[in-house]
């Protein structure tokens, strides 16, 4: 019976995929026990070191569905690691005692580690689907919306006019960062474990260093400079890379709720019968998807926290910090997922309401343009005093409610400088984007580098 949101047969695929969770299930973990020992067995038959019945037959019986589970779950309670579980179990497989030359060499954490490490290559390349799926659509939407003004927010009020378009180019800017950091951490991640009891080999006489390469190369692998049970800092590495993405879903998912509220309804998540509704105000279109990256990216982050954590071990091999791993990397991973499904499921339908954008940027009366206004008259009364005194007509157009260019028009000062109709250019937002086009043409060129 699932009692965790990740496995719930109802909110499992909300909060994360069935993709992300077959990665980190029993059956495929379990199998890459297996593949290490598999391997391991043909590299050590091809260099001498057992006979080569002896891999032929580990080989041929190391498939998941011959472990028996129920069994492998009692030994794991008992002993507290699956991987002798496992051993013992294939070692039983073989025929004539070949078995006995399965592990040859080898500790129970040179195979959860470099299992460990084969999941993280399988569940990164899910994030990176994901991240390139983003960016597709995050591009179009920053060519769609180029040119289309809305207001720029600062402290949740208006500041001056931006595009949206530019608003979904520095989300493009931020996805294709993390692909980049992906590209950079895998040759440190994906490195496999294989040294023995303290890392030091000492359980091979010959061939220790070529059967620890043959088998970093038979399995894709980086082979390790020096054994790094106790040093994981690059398991920590994918877990702050993990929180970094959730953090910019974290800012999608911000800006979209905050955009959808009532007085602003600049854009909504996408609409389907029932979605958003309350049991008690049919009215309501509430951000579900945004709520679920919300929830998500937090624990996350806290999973990445504990990774850092984790790196805290003690000697050669450690007592309890190795465990924090086996919890909350699946678990990170798993929720990663889910919130990159709702990222995507968001920014694939966003529905976008250009003429409210608009609309809200005339809501103020033109107080949003005073920077423009203000920047207009610096080469005329000097930028301080300018900003003195549309400050001050600001302040009057609020107290009056009148549109701040009437105010602009009637003064004397003003009037000896500007008319009517150069004010009037001064207070139109889309004359006042500076280089949000510029900026979004640079990042859409850089998708071709």
């Amino acid at each position: 019976m699932a009692a965790t949101i990740i496995d719930s047969g109802i909110f499992g695929d909300i909060f994360s995929t069935a993709a992300m969770r077959a990665v980190w299930s029993d059956e495929n973990r379990t199998q890459k026990y297996l593949d290490v020992e598999a391997a391991l067995a043909r590299v050590q038959a091809g260099l001498g070191i057992i006979p080569r019945e002896a891999a032929d037959e580990i080989v041929a019986n190391c498939r998941v569905e011959k472990i028996d589970m129920a069994k492998l779950k009692a030994r794991t309670e008992a002993i507290g690691y699956p991987v002798l579980g496992v051993v013992s179990q294939l070692n039983a497989l073989c025929r004539d005692r070949l078995g006995e030359y399965c592990h040859w060499g080898a500790t129970t954490q040179d195979i959860t580690d470099t299992a460990t490490v084969l999941q993280i290559r399988e569940a990164l390349a899910l994030v990176d689907d994901d991240l390139a799926a983003l960016s597709s659509t995050l591009a179009g939407l920053a060519r769609r919306y180029r040119d289309t003004p809305v207001a720029g927010r600062s402290n949740l009020q208006q500041a001056i006019p931006v595009t949206f378009g530019y608003k979904m180019a520095g989300l493009l800017a931020a996805v294709e960062r993390h692909r980049a950091r992906l590209a950079e951490l895998r040759p440190r991640v994906l490195v496999g474990e294989f040294a023995g009891a303290a890392g030091t080999l000492a359980s091979l006489e010959r061939g220790a260093m070529e059967t620890q390469a043959e088998l970093m190369r038979a399995l894709g692998l980086g082979q390790p400079l020096i054994a790094w049970h106790t040093m994981r800092d690059c398991i920590a590495e994918v877990g702050a890379f993990l929180g970094l993405v959730g953090g910019t879903l974290g800012k999608i998912e911000t800006d979209i709720k905050l955009m959808m509220q009532t007085e602003v309804a600049e854009v909504y998540e996408p609409f389907a019968p029932g979605r958003g509704s309350s049991s008690t105000m049919p009215q309501k279109r509430n951000p579900i998807s945004c709520c679920y990256i919300h929830a998500a990216i937090s624990v996350v982050r806290q999973h990445a926290a504990a990774l850092i954590d984790a790196m805290v071990a003690d000697h050669e091999r450690s007592t309890g910090p190795w465990e924090i791993e086996w919890i909350v990397l699946p678990e990170a991973f798993c929720l990663i997922a889910g919130a990159l499904r709702q990222a995507r499921f968001i920014l694939d339908g966003l529905e976008v309401d250009a003429a409210r954008m608009r609309a809200n940027l005339d809501i103020t009366n033109g107080l949003v343009m005073s920077e423009a206004v203000m920047m207009g008259l610096g080469p005329h009364i000097g930028r301080e005093y300018a900003h003195d005194l549309v400050y001050d007509l600001c302040r009057a157009a609020l107290a009056q409610n009148r549109p701040l260019l009437e105010l602009l028009a009637e003064h004397p000062e003003i009037g000896r400088h500007l008319d009517r109709t150069a004010l009037a250019r001064l207070c139109e937002p889309a004359n006042y984007l500076g280089q949000a086009g510029t900026m979004v043409d640079r990042v859409l060129a850089s998708l071709s580098r």
